[in-house]
């Protein structure tokens, strides 16, 4: 990797990341096998679909690529990434126009996610963050935010961490001790979904927790721990009230 063009070495650790099993030098195998050595701009935009699935299955045998366990759709993304298109994810959600006081009482809350509007990332390998603005009622998409710049940090999981710097939740499939230490330090609470997710429905589940927030929260939504206590008991006395 170090003798390649900086932008072609970030596509091909792009596209690694979303092949199971497959780390960036059997990719590189694979890719130098396929299009020949020097790789090159014109000989990454030249890989379709039928040859790195080919390629892919000769790792096991499967020189038909049926049987290699990989996803096609991850395939499929896979390439648009080595062809340097890693913004153009036919699945990704409208970015909705939002300005700050437009869902009050709201907190920001990041998703490390690989595909779609899915929660299917971890923390330090997604290739990008969906950035939802989020209240007891509603949710926007604020922003999305590509982690590729990441890979050329000196400390990764710091850079990550700033990038989603002003949200107050994350949500991840999985995340290392050290890298959540990092994200909790700059006051953002990591939480673990293992199963893949949609990213709507998690944060249409989070809501819930708006109507007896935690300390952690309430401070998030601005509110002191004294608000805290007596929205909860509020809030069980008007579900008491209604039973």
């Amino acid at each position: 990797m170090d003798a390649l063009p900086r932008e072609l070495a970030l596509r091909i650790a792009l596209a690694s990341r979303i092949l199971p099993g497959i780390d960036i030098p059997k990719l590189l195998g694979i890719l130098h096998e396929r299009v020949g050595s020097p790789l090159t701009d014109e000989k990454l935009k030249s890989i379709t679909v039928t040859n790195l699935k080919t390629g892919l299955g000769s790792l096991d045998g499967e020189e038909d690529g049926e049987d290699i366990g990989i996803g096609l759709a991850n395939i499929k993304l896979a390439v648009r990434y080595l062809w340097g298109d890693e913004d153009q994810d036919e699945d990704l959600p409208e970015i909705m126009p939002y300005q700050d006081g437009d869902l009050p009482e709201s907190i920001r809350v990041a998703i490390g996610s690989n595909s779609g509007a899915l929660i299917n990332g971890h923390f330090g390998s997604c290739i990008r963050f969906l950035v939802y603005q989020l209240s007891a009622t509603d949710y926007r998409l604020v922003d999305i935010r590509s982690t590729i710049e990441a890979d050329s940090a000196e400390d990764r999981n710091l850079f990550r961490a700033q990038l989603i710097k002003d949200c107050h939740v994350l949500f991840v499939q999985s995340i290392g001790g050290p890298a959540a230490a990092k994200v909790i330090r700059a006051d953002i609470y990591p939480i673990k979904v293992p199963d893949v997710t949609e990213a709507v429905a998690q944060l249409q589940e989070f809501q819930a927790v708006f109507a007896a927030p935690p300390p952690w929260f309430a401070k998030a939504l601005g509110r002191s721990a004294e608000d805290s206590v007596r929205f909860s008991h509020d809030a069980a006395a008007e579900q008491s009230a209604v039973g």
